[in-house]
């Protein structure tokens, strides 16, 4: 996969969940390929086992990596309490923000699971972009990027269709409904 998008300029990869081989696995074959990502970590799960620690964050900003928030537990972000929203979003973001000495404005929904509650939620936390698993084609200047999740049993064919730059008149349609009908569920 990482092959197939080195030299692309409309391809962006992004790490969920501050997983240890993030860093241990990913990071070096990023580098190797002279490629970026943005990583999204779970700022209340920094240092745990198998997830990345203080310097894991600091090597990946320091490779030129971009660092996001995924949250503060992995929570479904549809089905918690204002308290709950605050960490998840707003202590999680200051947390990353303190650590990296940048801001960190960015987020990645957990499960993508999201409607128009948590999308207002984000915005009130001064989120400046919202990556979701809506899969498909994202629009560069668009506030939601949608975001095609990869398996370690998807093939190059699966790669070419996800990486083919004109998606049927169909698909398109059929996606962009469904990204609509998941912002005003509530």
């Amino acid at each position: 996969m990482l092959d197939a998008v080195a030299g692309r300029s409309d391809a962006h990869l992004t790490f969920d969940d501050g997983n240890a081989s993030d860093v241990e696995i990913a990071l070096p074959r990023l580098l190797e390929r002279g490629l970026t990502a943005e990583f999204f970590l779970l700022a209340g799960e920094l240092g745990a086992p198998g997830r990345v620690d203080q310097a894991g964050v600091q090597e990946l900003q320091g490779a030129g990596m971009t660092i996001g928030s995924h949250g503060w537990s992995h929570r479904d972000w549809r089905r918690i309490d204002d308290m709950q929203a605050r960490e998840e979003m707003e202590v999680a973001l200051r947390t990353l923000t303190a650590l990296t000495g940048s801001p960190v404005v960015r987020v990645a929904i957990p499960f993508g699971s999201y409607d128009r509650h948590v999308l207002r939620r984000l915005r009130n936390a001064g989120v400046s972009r919202v990556y979701t698993s809506d899969g498909g084609r994202a629009r560069p200047d668009a506030w939601i990027q949608a975001r095609t999740s990869l398996r370690h049993d998807m093939d190059a064919a699966w790669t070419a269709r996800v990486l083919d730059p004109d998606p049927s008149l169909i698909r398109q349609a059929r996606d962009n409904t469904a990204r609509a009908a998941k912002r005003w569920r509530g």
